[in-house]
């Protein structure tokens, strides 16, 4: 049987990889942050010599945003350092390495979709962390699938999609930034690309190298938000006003790419997975959230709110 070796096991993602891994039959040890420090080449090294795995699936990462501009140090431990000390430690072993990534290495002023062989441009230094762990883990190891998504939601960790449902339920007006434009990508299909990608390179079938996985369709935060509302009102009874506000309105410490739109047809050729539109993901997220969770009372008064858009990346 194959075995997989995942990083990040807490995140978002991780959790949903663990899940659908244990759905599927397939063999995983999954580590989290409390297990492992992936900046420490010791404990990376003694990982992969007690997992002996065929293949590694790295989904940890420092994904606040805004807080890295104030962490630069911290972040780039984390996204530019530890990728490189992974990958060569899996070189080491010759592991193959699958490794989750983000929209925001580019900077957004892209027309269209952004294509594997765009040229890198990040605004910030969330952004500029992590394309600079793609270039570390590139330089150390050839055996390896670079996956790109971008606005990750779904049912476990913080996420966009939970905020709103939050914010929902205790405000009449939402006001959200509706000039920033993306695909919302659901912890279910990401995870499904990423054991698919493992799952390829620990046959030798893998072809190595960069791709994009993201849900399939664009839609803005404002929108997104707008479906999400929706999609929560038959279990609640709400229906704040979710108002469109622009990125000037609502400034935050780290830049946001107006443009996040991945074309994810590579990976689809490559690795045979396809994201379900995010439109019946995000109903599907929702209604598995809101017939678990008492939903409050509502308020009597609420204030209008501006949410920032969540990190996109996989933790």
């Amino acid at each position: 049987m194959t075995r997989i070796l995942l990083f990040g096991a807490g995140g978002q993602l991780g959790r949903e990889t663990v899940a659908l891994a244990a759905e599927r039959g397939i063999e995983l040890t999954a580590l989290g942050h409390a297990e492992l420090d992936i900046s420490d080449p010791v404990a990376v090294a003694r990982a992969l010599e007690a997992a002996r795995p065929d293949a590694l699936i790295n989904a940890a990462a420092y994904t606040a945003v805004d807080k890295a501009e104030s962490e630069p140090d911290l972040a780039a431990r984390i996204n530019a350092f530890a990728p490189g000390l992974i990958a060569e430690r899996c070189a080491r072993y010759r592991t193959p390495l699958v490794h989750v990534s983000t929209d925001y290495v580019f900077d957004g002023t892209k027309r269209g979709a952004y294509v594997e062989a765009d040229p890198v441009a990040p605004l910030g230094v969330y952004g500029r962390t992590k394309a600079a762990g793609e270039a570390a883990l590139r330089a150390a190891y050839d055996r390896h699938v670079i996956v790109r998504t971008s606005w990750v939601y779904g049912v476990h960790g913080n996420n966009f999609l939970k905020t709103m449902l939050r914010l929902a339920g205790e405000r009449d007006q939402l006001r959200v930034v509706a000039d920033q434009h993306g695909c919302p990508t659901a912890t279910r299909d990401l995870a499904e690309a990423v054991l698919a990608a493992a799952l390829a390179a620990a046959s030798g079938d893998a072809r190595w190298g960069t791709y994009h996985f993201a849900g399939r369709g664009v839609t803005t935060w404002h929108d997104f938000a707008s479906a999400i509302v929706a999609a929560a009102e038959p279990h609640t009874g709400r229906k704040p006003q979710v108002t469109p506000i622009t990125t000037a309105d609502y400034p935050t410490p780290a830049s946001r790419p107006k443009n996040s739109e991945l074309a994810s047809d590579l990976f689809e050729r490559a690795f045979g997975v396809r994201a379900a539109p995010w439109e019946q993901r995000t109903r599907e997220v929702v209604d598995t959230l809101l017939a678990k969770v008492p939903q409050p009372e509502a308020p009597a008064h609420s204030a209008p709110a501006t949410p920032a858009p969540q990190s996109e990346e996989a933790s």
